[in-house]
Protein backbone atom coordinates (compact mmCIF):
# COMPACT_ATOMS: atom_id res chain seq x y z
CA UNK A 1 0.00 0.00 0.00
CA UNK A 2 3.42 2.04 0.88
CA UNK A 3 4.59 1.86 -2.45
CA UNK A 4 1.19 2.01 -4.85
CA UNK A 5 0.95 5.54 -2.72
CA UNK A 6 4.76 6.63 -3.45
CA UNK A 7 3.94 6.01 -7.18
CA UNK A 8 0.78 7.87 -7.32
CA UNK A 9 2.96 10.92 -5.91
CA UNK A 10 5.59 10.24 -8.58
CA UNK A 11 3.53 10.65 -11.28
CA UNK A 12 2.11 13.93 -10.93
CA UNK A 13 5.03 15.40 -9.53
CA UNK A 14 6.91 14.54 -12.37
CA UNK A 15 4.04 15.54 -15.08
CA UNK A 16 3.95 19.41 -13.11
CA UNK A 17 7.68 19.39 -13.83
CA UNK A 18 7.36 18.19 -17.65
CA UNK A 19 4.68 21.08 -17.72
CA UNK A 20 6.64 23.50 -16.46
CA UNK A 21 10.36 22.33 -18.49
CA UNK A 22 7.46 23.03 -21.79
CA UNK A 23 6.35 26.65 -20.27
CA UNK A 24 9.57 27.63 -19.80
CA UNK A 25 10.83 26.12 -23.05
CA UNK A 26 8.39 28.37 -24.71
CA UNK A 27 9.03 31.29 -23.42
CA UNK A 28 12.93 31.14 -23.88
CA UNK A 29 11.37 29.99 -28.09
CA UNK A 30 9.54 33.62 -27.71
CA UNK A 31 12.22 35.41 -26.06
CA UNK A 32 14.86 34.39 -28.63
CA UNK A 33 12.45 34.30 -32.13
CA UNK A 34 11.86 38.50 -30.21
CA UNK A 35 15.20 39.27 -29.90
CA UNK A 36 16.54 37.73 -33.61
CA UNK A 37 13.66 39.57 -35.01
CA UNK A 38 15.22 43.09 -33.62
CA UNK A 39 18.70 42.14 -34.40
CA UNK A 40 17.26 41.04 -38.04
CA UNK A 41 15.76 44.37 -38.25
CA UNK A 42 18.98 46.40 -36.82
CA UNK A 43 20.90 44.57 -38.75
CA UNK A 44 18.30 45.84 -42.41
CA UNK A 45 18.73 48.97 -41.01
CA UNK A 46 22.59 49.17 -40.79
CA UNK A 47 23.25 47.56 -44.06
CA UNK A 48 20.70 50.83 -45.56
CA UNK A 49 22.73 53.10 -43.86
CA UNK A 50 25.75 51.66 -45.19
CA UNK A 51 24.32 51.48 -48.80
CA UNK A 52 23.39 55.53 -48.35
CA UNK A 53 26.89 55.95 -47.22
CA UNK A 54 28.86 54.63 -49.59
CA UNK A 55 26.32 56.35 -52.01
CA UNK A 56 27.08 60.23 -50.01
CA UNK A 57 30.88 58.97 -50.86
CA UNK A 58 30.55 57.90 -54.16
CA UNK A 59 28.77 61.32 -54.89
CA UNK A 60 31.33 63.05 -52.77
CA UNK A 61 34.42 61.66 -54.74
CA UNK A 62 32.94 61.92 -58.16
CA UNK A 63 32.08 65.37 -57.82
CA UNK A 64 33.57 66.68 -61.14
CA UNK A 65 34.00 63.05 -63.55
CA UNK A 66 35.03 65.24 -66.16
CA UNK A 67 37.88 66.12 -63.84
CA UNK A 68 37.62 69.92 -65.29
CA UNK A 69 37.11 71.68 -62.21
CA UNK A 70 38.51 69.08 -59.61
CA UNK A 71 40.70 65.66 -59.34
CA UNK A 72 40.37 63.80 -56.53
CA UNK A 73 43.71 62.73 -54.70
CA UNK A 74 42.90 59.30 -53.97
CA UNK A 75 46.53 59.06 -52.02
CA UNK A 76 45.66 62.56 -49.86
CA UNK A 77 41.81 62.16 -50.11
CA UNK A 78 41.30 66.06 -51.10
CA UNK A 79 40.10 67.70 -53.70
CA UNK A 80 42.22 69.91 -55.73
CA UNK A 81 41.27 72.14 -58.27
CA UNK A 82 42.15 71.09 -61.57
CA UNK A 83 41.80 74.90 -62.47
CA UNK A 84 45.32 76.69 -62.97
CA UNK A 85 45.02 79.61 -60.71
CA UNK A 86 48.37 80.46 -60.04
CA UNK A 87 48.58 83.99 -58.42
CA UNK A 88 51.41 85.63 -58.76
CA UNK A 89 53.85 85.67 -56.19
CA UNK A 90 53.23 87.83 -53.38
CA UNK A 91 49.11 88.39 -54.86
CA UNK A 92 45.56 86.98 -53.44
CA UNK A 93 42.90 88.77 -55.48
CA UNK A 94 40.79 86.79 -57.27
CA UNK A 95 39.91 89.57 -59.69
CA UNK A 96 43.69 89.86 -60.99
CA UNK A 97 42.91 86.44 -62.22
CA UNK A 98 41.45 86.28 -66.03
CA UNK A 99 37.97 86.21 -66.81
CA UNK A 100 37.86 82.33 -67.71
CA UNK A 101 39.68 81.45 -64.37
CA UNK A 102 37.00 83.46 -62.69
CA UNK A 103 34.73 82.05 -64.21
CA UNK A 104 35.94 78.11 -63.66
CA UNK A 105 36.31 79.12 -59.63
CA UNK A 106 32.18 80.74 -59.82
CA UNK A 107 31.05 76.49 -61.96
CA UNK A 108 33.62 75.02 -59.04
CA UNK A 109 31.78 76.90 -56.59
CA UNK A 110 28.38 75.53 -57.91
CA UNK A 111 29.27 72.19 -57.73
CA UNK A 112 29.61 72.09 -54.46
CA UNK A 113 26.74 74.14 -53.52
CA UNK A 114 24.74 71.76 -55.13
CA UNK A 115 26.08 68.58 -54.08
CA UNK A 116 24.97 69.96 -50.28
CA UNK A 117 21.48 70.66 -51.82
CA UNK A 118 21.19 67.32 -53.19
CA UNK A 119 21.74 65.52 -50.02
CA UNK A 120 18.93 67.57 -48.35
CA UNK A 121 16.59 65.62 -50.76
CA UNK A 122 17.71 62.19 -49.01
CA UNK A 123 14.82 61.38 -46.55
CA UNK A 124 16.87 58.28 -44.79
CA UNK A 125 20.27 59.91 -43.73
CA UNK A 126 20.86 62.77 -41.91
CA UNK A 127 24.54 64.19 -44.22
CA UNK A 128 26.58 67.00 -43.43
CA UNK A 129 29.32 68.64 -44.69
CA UNK A 130 32.51 70.07 -43.63
CA UNK A 131 33.95 72.41 -46.48
CA UNK A 132 37.54 73.05 -46.04
CA UNK A 133 38.85 75.84 -48.63
CA UNK A 134 42.65 75.59 -48.12
CA UNK A 135 45.23 77.84 -50.02
CA UNK A 136 48.54 77.32 -50.82
CA UNK A 137 51.49 78.84 -51.33
CA UNK A 138 55.12 78.36 -53.13
CA UNK A 139 58.46 77.29 -51.57
CA UNK A 140 59.84 80.74 -52.41
CA UNK A 141 61.26 81.82 -49.10
CA UNK A 142 58.78 84.49 -48.72
CA UNK A 143 58.08 85.23 -45.01
CA UNK A 144 54.78 86.15 -45.69
CA UNK A 145 53.44 82.47 -47.31
CA UNK A 146 51.88 81.21 -44.56
CA UNK A 147 49.22 84.38 -44.18
CA UNK A 148 49.12 84.98 -48.11
CA UNK A 149 47.49 81.37 -48.07
CA UNK A 150 44.90 81.77 -45.80
CA UNK A 151 44.56 85.58 -47.50
CA UNK A 152 43.77 83.60 -50.82
CA UNK A 153 41.57 80.93 -49.38
CA UNK A 154 39.44 83.71 -47.79
CA UNK A 155 39.34 85.60 -51.44
CA UNK A 156 37.57 82.42 -52.66
CA UNK A 157 35.07 82.43 -50.11
CA UNK A 158 34.54 85.91 -50.86
CA UNK A 159 34.39 85.40 -54.10
CA UNK A 160 31.83 82.72 -54.12
CA UNK A 161 29.62 84.76 -51.76
CA UNK A 162 29.57 87.65 -54.39
CA UNK A 163 28.41 85.42 -56.70
CA UNK A 164 25.53 83.68 -54.79
CA UNK A 165 27.59 80.99 -53.78
CA UNK A 166 26.73 81.18 -49.56
CA UNK A 167 27.67 77.47 -48.40
CA UNK A 168 27.62 79.29 -45.10
CA UNK A 169 23.87 79.47 -44.99
CA UNK A 170 22.77 75.89 -46.11
CA UNK A 171 22.00 73.90 -42.74
CA UNK A 172 23.80 70.96 -43.41
CA UNK A 173 27.65 72.43 -44.16
CA UNK A 174 29.63 73.81 -42.20
CA UNK A 175 32.56 75.71 -44.03
CA UNK A 176 36.18 76.54 -42.87
CA UNK A 177 38.85 79.06 -44.32
CA UNK A 178 42.67 78.04 -44.06
CA UNK A 179 46.31 78.39 -45.44
CA UNK A 180 48.12 75.70 -45.29
CA UNK A 181 51.41 77.77 -46.42
CA UNK A 182 54.19 75.85 -47.71
CA UNK A 183 53.13 72.56 -45.92
CA UNK A 184 49.85 72.01 -47.52
CA UNK A 185 50.11 68.52 -49.31
CA UNK A 186 50.00 67.47 -52.22
CA UNK A 187 51.74 69.90 -53.80
CA UNK A 188 53.24 70.18 -57.11
CA UNK A 189 56.57 69.03 -57.98
CA UNK A 190 58.87 70.87 -58.60
CA UNK A 191 57.58 73.09 -56.19
CA UNK A 192 58.92 76.79 -57.17
CA UNK A 193 56.37 79.38 -58.57
CA UNK A 194 54.17 79.87 -59.82
CA UNK A 195 53.56 75.95 -58.74
CA UNK A 196 51.32 75.24 -55.69
CA UNK A 197 49.99 78.73 -55.49
CA UNK A 198 46.39 77.51 -55.69
CA UNK A 199 43.39 76.16 -53.67
CA UNK A 200 42.77 72.72 -52.30
CA UNK A 201 39.43 71.89 -51.46
CA UNK A 202 38.87 69.02 -48.70
CA UNK A 203 34.50 68.11 -48.76
CA UNK A 204 33.66 65.58 -46.10
CA UNK A 205 30.43 63.78 -45.22
CA UNK A 206 29.60 63.75 -41.82
CA UNK A 207 26.91 61.15 -41.02
CA UNK A 208 24.41 62.01 -38.97
CA UNK A 209 21.33 59.94 -37.07
CA UNK A 210 19.83 57.74 -39.07
CA UNK A 211 15.96 57.75 -39.77
CA UNK A 212 13.83 54.95 -40.86
CA UNK A 213 11.83 55.69 -43.90
CA UNK A 214 7.59 55.66 -42.26
CA UNK A 215 5.55 52.90 -44.57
Amino acid sequence: MANHQKTNFFWPGYADLMNNLFYIMLVLYVLTFVILKNEQAKYKADAEQLRQIRRIEHAVNNIDTTRHYFAYDSVYQKHVLSINVQFASGQYDIHQLSDNTRDSLRKAGERIRNLILQSQKEKALEVKFLVIIEGQASRDGSARNFPLSHERARALLHFWKSNSIDMEQLKNCELVVAGSGEGGLPRIQPDVPPANQRFLIHIIPKIGSFKKNKK
